[in-house]
């Protein structure tokens, strides 16, 4: 008897737990599904890889059920491409593409690497040599070499051919009924279908979804935060010119005034905000910063350390303008293979430019910064005349007019040496090298200003 109660109440039991998960499964199957998407539209560098790490990481906390990558790109860096393509063979979600009109070189293969994929009407795929940013040939073999094996190991994970994929690299690869000898493969979209390198031909986002059997679903698209929004406001090249103005002004107003600390301030902020958002987004790397780093050392030792001016401030000024240079450009230590050309143009050009500007600038304002009218609330601009009370000098006038030498360098404050005296002095905004003969041409405040002497 207790065996017969024992036994109806298992079958209970187990009844209700099958329903219970009949019904769990219907309510999965009929709830709204999430369909994530984000845009690859522009070249693949690194704000492109930066950009696809933030968004499968945002999919993830949103818990969408599918990320469509919607795609219309003609490649970019390979180093960059393969990491792209490894986040999406690790993905723990189904990633589909949706090449909108194509999906060319680097492109091909993040595409090739997508679960599935699917073509608009007019779209195409293949074509994926790699070739030299700035004159568009072929690149070296060895490039070629890493190109074919990813492209076959990423077809051969997603259950593509891998002998086509490689046709869509090397032009010698002969496929009968698909390439001739001298041409890479480029699918259309009928082309594609048939050799399983797309599932169908759609029109929009919404229809790749509705294949997935998704009755109820609701497209999300990737926003990107506050701080990528700055972070790309930083990255225009307009704004880049106006921070290295200001890493140039506060650097020499520095100099010019030792101690005061405001202008090195603002250089040093000009400087973060310049290098850390090209850092995050991988195009300033540890080298470039570096090179800034020793060159601006280099400039500091010309000036406090050596007479003159020679090659330590020639070595200056060079590794300070590379580093800005190729700070804004995603090379590989000095390889700017894959960079194109116009992107190179456009570091060059903003950075040249920017140091002419500044130097222009500091030379033309700085005489008349004193007069203006918002400078002189933060300036003793105004004069103190001797009738009202105030001393001019702390020096006689007997001294203007005497010559003697520099006793230390002047840059342009310093001390000089008179009739075996010590004073305090400055010059007429040039530097004067420790021995330098020296004439006082006037008597003010609490230094004398002088100049070279004529005879030195």
């Amino acid at each position: 008897m207790n065996r017969y109660y024992f036994c109806l109440l298992f079958s209970i039991l187990l009844l209700t737990h099958k329903y219970s998960f009949a019904y769990s499964s219907t309510e999965d199957s009929v709830g709204v599904k999430r369909v994530y998407v984000f845009e690859m539209k522009s070249d693949i560098d690194p704000r492109m890889n930066r950009k696809v790490r933030l968004a499968m990481e945002n999919a993830k906390e949103k818990e969408a059920d599918i990320i469509v990558i919607h795609m219309d790109t003609f490649g970019g860096a390979v180093n960059d491409a393969d990491d792209i393509r490894t986040m999406i063979l690790e993905s723990d979600r189904p990633i589909f593409s949706f090449i909108d009109k194509d999906a060319a070189s680097a492109g091909a293969l993040i595409s090739i690497a997508c679960d599935s994929i699917y073509m608009a009407r007019g779209a195409s795929i293949g074509a994926a040599t790699v070739v030299v940013g700035g004159s568009g040939e072929a690149a070296p073999d060895k490039y070629q070499s890493y190109m074919r094996s990813m492209m076959r190991s990423t077809a051969e994970a997603r259950g593509r051919d891998p002998k086509i994929a490689e046709a869509m690299v090397d032009q010698n690869l002969v496929i009968e009924g698909i390439t001739k000898e001298g041409e890479v493969v480029t699918f259309t979209v009928s082309e594609a279908i048939a050799n399983n390198f797309c599932e169908a031909e759609v029109s929009s986002i919404e229809e790749i979804a509705q294949r997935q059997g998704f009755e109820e679903f609701e497209l999300v698209y990737y926003e990107p935060s506050v701080v990528e929004d700055i972070i790309a406001v930083f990255l225009n090249p307009a704004i880049s010119g106006v921070l290295i103005l200001l890493i140039i002004g506060g650097i020499y107003f520095e100099l010019q005034t030792p101690g005061v600390g405001f202008p090195i301030a603002v250089s040093v902020i000009a400087m973060i905000l310049y290098f850390i958002p090209y850092y995050l987004t991988g195009l300033a790397s540890n080298l470039d910063i570096a090179i800034f780093i020793v060159g601006i050392v280099l400039l500091l030792v010309e000036i406090f350390v050596l007479p003159g001016f020679g090659v330590f401030g020639i070595l200056g000024i060079i590794g300070i303008l590379a580093g800005l240079t190729m700070g804004m450009l995603p090379n590989d230590q000095f390889d700017f293979t894959f960079v194109a050309s116009e992107k190179l143009f456009t570091a060059i050009l903003t950075v040249l430019l920017s140091a002419i500007v500044g130097t222009v600038l500091i030379f033309t304002i700085t005489p008349k910064v004193n007069q203006w009218e918002a400078f002189k609330g933060v300036s003793l601009a105004n004069t103190h005349n001797k009738e009202e009370g105030y001393t001019s000098s702390f020096y006689t006038k007997e001294l203007v007019g005497k010559e003697g030498i520099a006793h230390t360098r002047l840059m342009p404050s310093g001390k000089i040496l008179i009739d075996d005296e010590i004073y305090d002095a400055y010059s007429r905004s040039e530097f004067i090298d420790k021995g330098e003969r020296i004439k006082v041409i006037s008597s003010e405040g609490t230094s004398l200003r002088v100049k070279k002497s004529p005879e030195a």
